[in-house]
């Protein structure tokens, strides 16, 4: 295997700033192929607070990047900071990155965020441009680095060290462009002769997104069956046929999981830690969770755990349609997350009526989520679309078994009872109604009260491999295939 000199640019990596899946990914996948022998760079901005409240320790380079952007001549400082073997190049500009949310405030955008990132692009090819080695691998993510793909073809052939390397950009979430005024163009340097419906123009608007499928030279999703989802006019946000355009350079990789952060055995937040085959941690992990949130303490009685944002795409509306049923079977059921604001006031309504069998915890916490994902008997996640998902790979790590749609890297990552019996994780169901969800947990419900299948259903689950041992390896070969072609 030939070493590869990898840079990823993203605008999250988890621990030092993280809003959701996206930070998982471009914080352990680097940790992956580093195991599999690569040299890899995470390039990030400067996220002040972001970076306190995670208490990493950074370290100036003495390095500063000067950029012009929007009438402006910025001079970014770029620190450097070390976690868990990993290097991080940071670019600081506290104006721009210095703010509450990393995006927007709760339920927003910033008007400026073209600017924000567009600065943060350039920046950090002029970063990779200074590393002391040839640069082989970009690994860009999202709409906040879709441009760069554009920019290195157009922009940076000047600079040896990334001249030549290759791109790759991944989508994480189709639904979320970065679609900016066509004014920014000249604003921001943006090279306008690729503003067309062929490349990064979209309704008369800037599309980052675009802009990355049509430059990198290889595109790829977060689950196979989301790479063939996109093409289809129910998942591809319009984006269907251009995407079509580019299937040639479309993949599918499963995310994966860092088992070590995520493993019941191990787990300091839990009340007791167990694993397959000794598996009595679990039963006072679910004792614990009922007590704590003021259930009924009961072995018997399933309880049902959805951890979420609250939005249309997770498909809470089914589960607030079949809630109030579930509780009057008897069943309990404890709902962590936050988002849209009717959706929070119909689960507080219902939690509030039913104290002893329902309990909401509006936002998120951590140590809670762990305690929740190891104390459920079955995780509920049936969203109407989901590109990969962690959190039917972190319910079936803890032993906790999945009901999804079978959409996406759910439909991927989770092996369905009616399909495959002996080796099931979980249960799908493929129509998103309220009818067909129910179904599904009903299902589910019959198996739980089988404790011979249950027991294997559950074993399969903490079974199962979620690292990202084999999807580094495609990443790697993929990243290889590049340089040969």
């Amino acid at each position: 295997m030939v070493r590869l000199n990898i840079v990823f640019i993203a605008s999250e990596a988890s621990p030092l700033a993280k809003t959701g899946g996206l930070a998982d990914v471009t914080g352990s996948l680097p940790h992956a192929l580093k195991q599999l022998g690569h040299q890899v760079t995470v390039i990030l901005p400067f996220y002040r607070r972001q970076l306190a409240a995670s208490k990493t320790v950074t370290t100036p380079m003495n390095v500063t990047v000067e950029m012009w952007a929007d009438g402006v001549q910025r001079y970014c400082p770029l620190h450097e900071a070390t976690v868990n073997g990993l290097h991080f190049i940071l670019v600081e500009q506290d104006d721009l990155y210095d703010r509450e949310g990393l995006y927007g405030p709760a339920g927003g955008a910033y008007e400026d965020n073209l600017l924000r990132y567009m600065l943060f692009d350039r920046v950090a090819l002029e970063a990779a441009a200074r590393l002391k080695e040839k640069v082989d691998i970009i690994h860009c993510h999202d709409w906040q680095t879709g441009m760069i793909p554009l920019l290195l073809k157009t922009q940076y052939q000047h600079h040896a060290r990334i001249a030549q390397a290759k791109t790759v950009y991944t989508i994480h979430n189709l639904a979320y462009q970065g679609n900016f005024p066509a004014n920014w163009i000249h604003r921001l340097g943006i090279p306008s002769h690729h503003f067309h419906p062929g490349d990064f123009e979209f309704h008369g608007q800037i599309n980052c997104m675009k802009a990355g499928i049509a430059s990198a030279h290889a595109i790829t999703t977060v689950s196979p069956s989301y790479a063939e989802e996109i093409l289809t006019p129910e998942y591809g946000c319009e984006l269907n046929g251009f995407l079509q355009l580019h299937t040639g350079k479309l993949s599918g990789i499963v995310n994966g999981l860092d088992i070590a952060e995520w493993d019941p055995a191990t787990d300091t937040a839990l009340a007791a830690n167990f694993k397959a085959g000794h598996t009595a941690g679990k039963k006072q992990c679910k004792a614990a969770i009922q007590e704590e949130f003021g259930l009924e303490v009961s072995a018997d009685t399933p309880l049902l755990v959805l951890i979420s944002r609250l939005a249309d795409q997770k498909g809470i509306d089914l589960l607030l349609a079949n809630a109030q049923s579930w509780i009057d079977r008897g069943y309990q059921l404890a709902v962590l997350g936050s988002g849209d604001p009717h959706s929070e006031h119909a689960l507080h309504h219902i939690a509030d009526a039913n104290p002893k069998q329902m309990h909401f915890w509006r936002g998120f916490n951590e140590g809670l989520a762990r305690r929740i994902y190891a104390g459920g008997d079955i995780f509920l996640m049936p969203s109407r679309f989901e590109p990969c998902g962690l959190g039917q790979l972190m319910a079936m790590r803890y032993g906790t078994v999945p009901v999804v749609r079978a959409t996406g890297g759910l439909k991927d990552t989770v092996v369905d009872y009616s399909q495959v019996k002996g080796e099931a994780t979980g249960v799908h169901f493929t129509d998103a109604t309220p009818q067909a969800f129910d179904a599904a947990l009903e299902l589910t419900i019959t198996l739980y009260r089988n404790s011979t299948i249950w027991s294997r259903i559950r074993s399969n689950a903490l079974k199962r491999d979620s690292s990202w041992q084999a999807s580094a390896i495609r990443y790697a070969d993929l990243y290889q295939a590049l340089l040969k072609a």
